[in-house]
């Protein structure tokens, strides 16, 4: 058993970690709240600490004594009496009809509701929509069922607990989970260096604005109007650049939901005032739906002037010519990509379980080219370990708590500015033949350490040997320099497979569309990079043999 586990407590070491964690770096941007809630928690009996915890990591606010059973803790009711008395949990608190239905079982509700006939074999939730109509407002738990025979209490700090976890971790998709996925050997971590200083949040304004943003993408998912939402969205501070790419999202992904409603107007309001990546696009297409021609036009010229990246200049170029004809312009030269070579392959459809990418696979493999699945595994694994020392720089504010899969900053605008220097020394071990054993000594050191890019479920040493032996440094630069230029457009789009020819130390992608299928933007985007820097490309299509 991993000996971190033997302990019956390492969840509550866990918390006591976060809790000592946000005292050493964040106690200046403690709310009064927080800050006394640091002092007071350690000073509770164990199995009052424990069962606080156990709590805290469950779904839900209102829990019965009986589900909360743990051996190490021993009695529940015990060890809640202190948690009580600080106010961290109401006991026997008043319910309403559906906050009961979720702590009883359906014989309970048989009997609590005294149900016979229909309404007793009926499912729970039909149950619950019968028992409506008859049993409003709220009631304690023991009004509702007073021969129960246990307690049910509410955890009232789970919003403040919420609020530590956002102050560790910097952001809601982590959870105290990470703790015991990293304990069990499951998710292992690059250890970062980084300075006691160091933390996601600069200001209690920061962590204000984004529990905001955060309350208005709870609202949104609950469907609440965007152009309202846009409307109440918090003004944010400036100088923090990663808090104002959220709101910008936030901002397009309404404009999207409006697109979706039908809502031009309210679209293109809100796409106008947003900076995301992919509006400007957007603004032009909704004014097109909205028939403003010309204002549109007006938008398609100033992006035409600086497209904001190579996939804003691919919607650009689609749209234009669309537009040029609605207006009666004249029609521009089109633009003509780089020719492909193209593979038509017409195979019997497999009998057994297939997928179309493994199947033009099997039919390329010969025994002196192999070939191999990887879509955009190899190239973005071949960059993370290349370029590992300068993605895990200690840059001021990249990392800031043991569990970070990649830097902070990772798709900011100044990801690859902040590191220049680093990434130049990278880039430089292409120049001098060092990267391959370089590749190697990362390979073999960082097994198993999560990454923003190397992909360990999809790369063993007999793909890696083929790629450093038969993909010229050239191109390996290319596609780097790529990937570096815009890390979240550019890291997909890669073509499917790859076939080596060892003896000849060459290479060639395919690219494999089965029947109906087309190529996305990002993969014509790859397709026509490589295309054009020489590099050995192709797409296949695949038929079935009627």
């Amino acid at each position: 058993m991993n000996p971190v586990l033997e302990n019956p407590f390492y969840y509550l070491e866990n918390f006591h970690q976060v809790l000592h964690w946000i005292g050493e770096r964040y106690s200046d941007l403690l709310t009064g709240e927080e800050a006394e809630f640091l002092a007071r928690f350690p000073a509770l009996p164990q199995p009052a600490r424990a069962l606080f915890v156990r709590m805290v990591m469950r779904k839900g606010e209102f829990f019965r004594a009986s589900k909360l059973s743990y051996p190490e803790i021993g009695c529940t009711v015990s060890a809640a009496a202190p948690l009580v008395e600080q106010g961290w949990l109401l006991q026997d608190p008043e319910l309403t009809l559906d906050e009961l239905f979720d702590l009883l079982q359906k014989p309970e509700i048989a009997r609590v509701f005294a149900l016979t006939g229909a309404e007793r074999s009926a499912r729970k939730a039909e149950q619950l929509e019968a028992l409506r109509a008859r049993h409003e407002g709220r009631h304690r738990f023991t009004a509702w069922y007073a021969d129960a025979g246990d307690q049910v209490y509410h955890i009232l700090s789970k919003p403040l607990c919420d609020r530590l976890r956002l102050i560790f971790f910097g952001n809601f998709h982590q959870d105290w989970s990470e703790f015991v996925l990293s304990n069990l050997g499951i998710y292992r971590y690059e250890k970062v260096e980084f300075s006691p200083a160091a933390r996601g949040f600069r200001s209690r304004r920061d962590i204000d604005d984004y529990l905001a943003l955060h309350a208005c993408r709870e609202r949104f998912a609950d469907g609440a109007d965007p152009l309202l939402l846009a409307r109440e969205l918090p003004a944010l501070a400036g100088d923090n650049e990663w808090l104002l790419s959220r709101r910008q999202k936030m901002l397009f992904q309404f404009g999207q939901q409006l697109e979706k409603l039908g809502n031009w107007a309210g679209a293109f309001e809100l796409y106008e005032q947003c900076a995301y990546p992919g509006a400007r696009a957007r603004a032009i297409r909704v004014l097109e739906k909205d028939e403003r021609l010309g204002l549109a036009y007006e938008w398609l010229q100033r992006a035409q002037a600086a497209p904001e990246s190579e996939a804003e200049r691919q919607q650009l170029l689609r749209m234009a010519p669309r537009l040029r004809r609605k207006l009666g312009h004249m029609r521009a030269p089109a633009h003509k990509p780089t020719p492909v070579e193209r593979i038509d392959l017409q195979l019997p459809m497999p009998s057994e379980d297939w997928w179309v990418e493994g199947v033009v696979r099997d039919h390329l493999w010969q025994d002196d080219a192999p070939c191999f699945y990887v879509e955009n595994a190899l190239a973005n694994s071949l960059f993370g370990l290349l370029c590992w020392d300068a993605v895990f720089a200690a840059i001021p504010g990249a990392f800031f708590h043991p569990f970070h899969h990649g830097p902070a900053d990772l798709h900011s605008a100044d990801f690859q500015r902040r590191r220049a220097a680093l990434f130049e020394a990278c880039f430089a071990r292409l120049d001098d033949g060092s990267y391959v054993d370089h590749i190697r000594a990362n390979f073999a050191a960082k097994s198993g350490l999560q990454s923003p890019f190397v992909y360990w479920d999809a790369i063993d040493g007999e793909l890696l040997e083929l790629a450093l032996a038969c993909i010229p440094v050239a191109h390996l630069r290319r596609w780097f320099e790529r990937i570096l230029l815009d890390i979240k457009s550019n890291r997909s789009g890669f073509p499917d497979l790859i076939q080596f020819w060892p003896a000849e130390s060459r290479y060639r992608m395919v690219e494999v569309k089965g029947p109906g299928d087309r190529l996305q933007d990002n993969q014509l985007r790859w397709i026509d990079y490589c295309a054009e820097h020489g590099m050995p490309v192709s797409v296949c299509y695949l038929a079935w043999q009627e």
